[in-house]
C-alpha cells in the first residue's frame, strides 16, 4: 500500500486514512524510526530533538522549528501557552506554511496532530519530506521520486550485482546502499568482500559507515528490512534522499566534468580539422610547386616523336593528374569554411593557417599553375608546327640537292621514296667539284679539232651554258631553303650548311670554267666554219625540254603539307592545269624526235662522216623518251596522293564541325547554369533545408551533364590527334569548356556548403526560419551590386540602419569578426553569425573555469589525480599535457593551473 504517494499533490486522501487500520505494523514501525531520525537530523542543528513523533509535535513548537531549519525561513511567532487552543494555533501556522509552498493538505488538520493521531502525524511528516527533501531532486529532466530513482540507477549501474528498480525490495540485500557509498567514497567500504547472501552484514555496514563518515543518522534497522517481505517505501525513500543530498557536491562535480568534456571534445575536434587543413594545404602546394617547373620547361626536342610524347604526357596530366587536385582544392575551401563556422559557433577565435597556407595563397599558387599550363600547351603546339615545317623543308632540300648533285656529276638522280632520302647530310663526302662537268669544261680538244669539230664544240658549249642557266633557279632554291632551315633553328643545320656550301662552290667553279671555255671557243671560232644546224637545233630544243621534264618529275614527286580543304583544292587545280599542258609537251617531244630522225635521214642519205653522237648535247632520244615515260607514270601517282589528302582534309573538316556543334551548346549551357546559381544564392526562397535539397538536386543535374563534357573531350582528342590547329565554326576551345566546367562545379559546391553552414548556425544559435528570412532580406537590401556579398561601406550602412552607433574602432572590431580573412567584404554566413552572436548561449572561459574550480574542491589549482578521477582518460590526459604548473603561494607539488588553461581555450593560443 502506498498511503503517501507524492504524485497526488502531496495529499493525504481521506479514503486512504480510512484504511489506516490495514497499515502493516512493520511498515509503521519503520516509518516511525525513519521519520524520527530524519527530523532529528535537522532539529539537532537547532540544538534539540524528538523522542516520540506523535507526542513531541502536539504543541506545534518543534514542528515550527523543524520547518524553519529545513526551509531556512522564519515562521510566525509561536504561541507559548499550554492550552489546546495555543497548540492548535501553532500547528495551523506550520500547516499554513506547508500549504504556502504549494502543498495541498487534504484530511490533515491541526486537531488530529494536537490529539496525537499517529497516522496523521506520519502522513504530515511524509508530506514535509516529499516537499523539502525529494521534490527538488532533478536528474536528466526527471524529478522527485522518478528523479531520485534514476539517480540511484545511474550511480549503481557499474555494479553488476545491484539492480535498483523501486524503493522497497531492491534494497533488501543492502548492496544498493553499499554501492552508493562506494561509488562516491570508495575508501570507506571494501565492496569486493560483500556478499549478496549476507544482507544483515551489508545493511549494518552501510548504516554504520553512513552514520560515522557521512553524517547520515541511522534511520532504518537491518532486522526490520530483512524481516519484512516488502520494506516500507517511504522509509527507504527518506533514507536514500539523505544519501542524494550528502553526495550532491559530487553530482555538481559530475556536471562540471561533463561541461569540461564537452568543451574539450569541441577543442579536440577543431584541432584535428586544423591539422587536416594544414596537411591538405601543404600537399596541394607541394604538388603545385613540383608541377610548375615541369610546365615552365621550354627545352625543345629535335624530333616530332619526342615532341608528340611531350604532348601525350601533357594530355595525361590534364586528364588524370589535375582533376583530383581540382577536387582537393575545392574540398580544402569547404573544410576551411566549415572549420571557421564551428569555431564561431563554439565562441573560439578564427583559425589562421600557417604562413603561406591561406586559401588566398592556395588560389594564387593555383593561378600560377594555370598560367604555366596555358603557356605550355601553346608552346607544345607551336613546336610541333615548327618541327613539321622543318621536316618538310629538310626533305625538300635533300631532294633538290640530290638532283643538282646528280646533274653536276653527270649521272641520273636517284628517285626519292615517300619516306625521303635515306642518307643524312652528315653522310656526304667532303665538298669537291664533280668530275663530269669539270672534266668536260677542262678538255682542250679544240686544239686539234677540224673546223667543223670546232664549230660543233662551240655550239655544244652554248647548249651547256643554256642548261647551266636553267639550273640557276634550283641552286637559288637550295640556298633559300638552307637559309630558312637556319632561321628556324634546325638541329642538323651544320650538315645542311656544309652541303649547301659545297653545291654553291661547285656552281661557282662550273661558272668560272664555263666562262673560260667559252672564251677559248670564241677565239677558235674564226678558224672553224662548218656546223651541223640540225644537231644544234636538236640540242637547243632538247635541253629545255629535258630540263622541263626534270622539273616536272621534281614537282610531281615534291611532298606537300596542307591544313584546309581550300589548300588541297588549290594544289589539285594546279595539278590539273599541269596535266592540260601535257598534249603540247608531247607535240614538242615529237618535234625534238623528228629533228633527230631528220639528222639520221641526212646522215644516211648523204653518207655524212659523223664521228660519234650529237656534238652539241649529251641528250639522246632514248633519254627523252625514258624521262617522258617517267613523267606519265608519276602523274597518276600524284593524282592518288592529292585524292588521299583531299579525303583527309574532308575528315578534318567533319571533326571540326562535330566539335563545334557540341561546344556551341555546352558553352552557353555552362554560362546559363553559372548565372542561375548566382541568382539562387542571392534570392534563396523557402527553408534552408528546401534550399539545400533544391541545390543538391541542381548539383546532381549538373553532374549528370558530365558525359557530354567527356564526349567533347573525346572529340577534342581526335582533333589534336589529326593535328588540327584551328576551327572557324566555333569560338569555344576545349580550355574554355574545361575552365567553365570546373568553375561551375566549384560554385555549386561552395553554395551548398554556405547553406549547410547556415543550417549549422541556425541550429546552434536557435534562429527561426522567419529570422533567417529577415536576415536574408536585410542582406539583399544592402547588397546593392547583387553579388552575394556586401562591401565594408554597405555593411556599415546596414548596421547604422539597425541602430548601431559605430565609431571607427568599434566598426573595425566588428569587421575583424565577420571578415577574419581581411578580404574587405562580408558574406551572408558572416552576416548571420554577427546577427545571432548577441543572443548566443555558448560556453565561456569563466564557465569552464568555474567548472574546473568545482572539480578542484574550490582550490585555485587542480591535481592530475583529480582530473583522472572526474574526466574520461583521453580528455584527462589532454588537460594534464597542456596545463601549466601552478605558481601561486598556496600551491602543492604537482599542482596545475586550470585558470590559464581555461583562458587559453578562448583566446589567442596554440591549442
Amino acid at each position: 500500500m502506498d498511503h503517501y504517494d507524492e504524485d497526488q499533490d502531496y495529499r493525504h486522501p481521506e479514503d486512504d486514512w480510512d484504511r489506516d487500520l490495514l497499515l502493516d505494523p512493520a511498515w509503521e514501525k519503520q516509518q516511525r524510526k525513519t521519520f524520527t531520525a530524519w527530523c532529528n537530523s535537522h532539529l539537532r542543528k537547532a540544538g534539540t530533538q524528538i523522542e516520540n513523533i506523535e507526542e513531541d509535535f502536539r504543541d506545534g513548537l518543534k514542528l515550527m522549528l523543524l520547518l524553519e531549519v529545513i526551509s531556512g525561513e522564519r515562521l510566525a511567532k509561536p504561541e507559548r501557552g499550554k492550552m489546546r487552543v495555543h497548540k492548535i494555533s501553532n500547528v495551523n501556522k506550520a500547516l499554513n506554511f506547508i500549504a504556502s509552498k504549494g502543498v495541498k493538505l487534504v484530511s490533515i488538520g491541526a486537531e488530529e496532530i494536537v490529539d496525537g493521531n499517529a497516522k496523521m502525524t506520519l502522513g504530515m511528516i511524509w508530506t514535509i519530506i516529499l516537499r523539502f527533501a525529494i521534490q527538488d531532486i532533478s536528474v536528466e529532466e526527471t524529478s522527485a521520486k522518478e528523479g531520485l530513482l534514476l539517480w540511484c540507477q545511474r550511480k549503481t549501474a557499474p555494479y553488476k550485482n545491484v539492480n535498483i528498480q523501486n524503493f522497497h525490495i531492491s534494497w533488501k540485500d543492502g548492496l544498493g546502499f553499499c554501492a552508493l557509498i562506494h561509488r562516491h567514497r570508495p575508501e570507506l567500504i571494501d565492496y569486493a568482500k560483500l556478499r549478496k547472501d549476507d544482507p544483515m552484514t551489508n545493511l549494518n555496514t552501510a548504516f554504520d559507515v553512513a552514520e560515522k563518515y557521512l553524517d547520515i543518522p541511522k534511520m532504518l534497522d537491518a532486522e526490520d528490512i530483512v524481516g519484512t517481505a516488502r520494506p516500507d517505501e517511504k522509509a527507504i525513500m527518506t533514507y536514500v534522499s539523505s544519501f542524494y543530498h550528502a553526495f550532491s557536491g559530487a553530482q555538481k562535480a559530475e556536471t562540471a566534468a561533463n561541461r569540461i568534456c564537452k568543451v574539450l571534445a569541441v577543442n579536440q575536434e577543431n584541432e584535428q580539422l586544423m591539422e587536416d587543413y594544414e596537411k591538405l594545404a601543404s600537399d596541394l602546394l607541394e604538388w603545385i610547386r613540383r608541377t610548375i617547373p615541369w610546365l615552365e620547361n621550354r627545352m625543345p626536342e629535335n624530333t616530332m616523336q619526342a615532341m608528340q610524347q611531350k604532348l601525350e604526357d601533357f594530355r595525361d596530366y590534364r586528364r588524370l593528374h589535375k582533376p583530383p587536385k581540382v577536387q582537393e582544392k575545392c574540398q580544402l575551401e569547404i573544410n576551411f569554411n566549415t572549420l571557421q563556422t564551428k569555431l564561431r559557433l563554439s565562441n573560439r577565435p578564427a583559425f589562421m593557417p600557417s604562413e603561406g597556407k591561406m586559401v588566398s595563397d592556395i588560389n594564387n599558387a593555383w593561378g600560377g599553375l594555370e598560367g604555366a599550363e596555358k603557356g605550355y600547351e601553346e608552346w607544345l603546339l607551336n613546336e610541333i608546327r615548327r618541327l613539321e615545317r622543318l621536316d618538310h623543308l629538310a626533305e625538300k632540300f635533300r631532294q633538290k640537292a640530290a638532283i643538282h648533285e646528280a646533274w653536276t656529276e653527270g649521272t641520273a638522280p636517284s628517285t626519292p621514296g615517300r619516306g625521303g632520302w635515306q642518307t643524312t647530310f652528315s653522310d656526304l663526302a667532303t665538298p669537291s667539284l664533280s668530275p663530269g662537268k669539270e672534266e668536260m669544261l677542262q678538255r682542250r680538244d679544240y686544239e686539234t679539232a677540224t673546223l667543223s669539230e670546232i664549230k660543233a664544240l662551240l655550239k655544244k658549249h652554248e647548249a651547256f651554258e643554256s642548261d647551266l642557266a636553267a639550273h640557276q633557279d634550283r641552286v637559288e632554291q637550295i640556298a633559300a631553303i638552307a637559309q630558312e632551315l637556319n632561321e628556324l633553328d634546325y638541329y642538323d643545320s651544320p650538315s645542311v650548311n656544309a652541303r649547301c656550301q659545297r653545291i654553291c662552290d661547285q656552281w661557282d667553279a662550273l661558272g668560272a670554267l664555263s666562262q673560260k671555255r667559252s672564251e677559248a671557243l670564241q677565239r677558235t671560232e674564226k678558224l672553224l666554219e662548218t656546223i651541223d644546224q640540225l644537231y644544234l637545233e636538236f640540242a637547243k630544243r632538247a635541253a629545255p625540254f629535258n630540263n622541263w621534264m626534270e622539273g616536272a618529275m621534281e614537282d610531281l614527286q615534291d611532298s606537300f603539307i596542307v591544313h584546309t580543304i581550300e589548300e588541297i583544292q588549290g594544289l589539285s587545280t594546279a595539278h590539273e592545269q599541269f596535266k592540260a599542258t601535257l598534249p603540247e609537251a608531247d607535240k614538242e617531244r615529237q618535234a625534238i624526235l623528228g629533228i633527230h630522225n631528220e639528222i639520221a635521214k641526212i646522215v644516211q642519205t648523204y653518207h655524212v662522216n659523223m664521228a660519234g653522237s650529237n656534238p652539241y648535247t649529251t641528250i639522246n632520244p632514248q633519254e627523252v623518251n625514258a624521262k617522258w615515260d617517267k613523267v606519265r607514270q608519276l602523274v597518276p601517282l600524284r593524282d592518288q596522293s592529292l585524292i588521299e589528302e583531299h579525303a583527309r582534309q574532308q575528315n578534318n573538316e567533319r571533326l571540326r564541325r562535330q566539335f563545334a556543334n557540341q561546344a556551341n551548346v555546352i558553352g552557353p549551357w555552362i554560362q546559363t547554369k553559372m548565372e542561375e546559381i548566382g541568382r539562387i544564392s542571392i534570392e534563396m526562397h523557402g527553408t534552408l533545408e528546401d534550399q539545400l535539397t533544391h541545390l543538391r538536386q541542381y548539383e546532381k543535374s549538373i553532374i549528370n551533364y558530365k558525359p557530354k563534357i567527356d564526349q567533347l573531350e573525346g572529340d577534342h582528342q581526335l582533333i589534336q590527334a589529326a593535328l588540327i590547329f584551328d576551327n572557324k565554326h566555333t569560338n569555344y576551345t576545349m580550355e574554355h569548356i574545361r575552365v567553365g566546367w570546373e568553375q561551375l562545379l566549384t560554385t555549386i559546391a561552395r553554395t551548398i556548403n554556405e547553406i549547410e553552414n547556415q543550417i549549422l548556425t541556425r541550429d546552434a544559435k536557435g534562429i527561426s526560419q522567419e529570422q533567417l528570412n529577415e536576415f536574408r532580406a536585410s542582406f539583399n537590401h544592402f547588397d546593392r551590386k547583387r553579388t552575394g556579398i556586401m562591401d565594408a561601406e554597405d555593411f556599415k550602412t546596414c548596421l547604422i540602419s539597425m541602430g548601431y552607433n559605430l565609431g571607427e574602432n568599434e566598426f573595425s572590431r566588428i569587421m575583424s569578426v565577420v571578415d577574419p580573412n581581411r578580404m574587405g567584404v562580408v558574406t551572408f554566413q558572416g552576416f548571420i553569425d554577427f546577427m545571432s552572436r548577441e543572443t548566443a548561449d555558448t560556453d565561456t572561459a569563466d564557465q569552464v573555469m568555474a567548472s574546473f574550480k568545482i572539480l578542484a574542491g574550490d582550490k585555485n589549482y587542480i591535481l592530475a589525480d583529480e582530473l583522472r578521477r572526474e574526466l574520461p582518460p583521453d580528455q584527462a590526459e589532454y588537460c594534464i599535457a597542456r596545463m601549466a604548473p601552478y605558481s601561486g603561494p598556496d600551491g602543492v607539488p604537482g599542482a596545475l593551473d586550470y585558470m590559464s588553461f581555461s583562458t587559453a581555450l578562448y583566446g589567442e593560443s596554440d591549442l
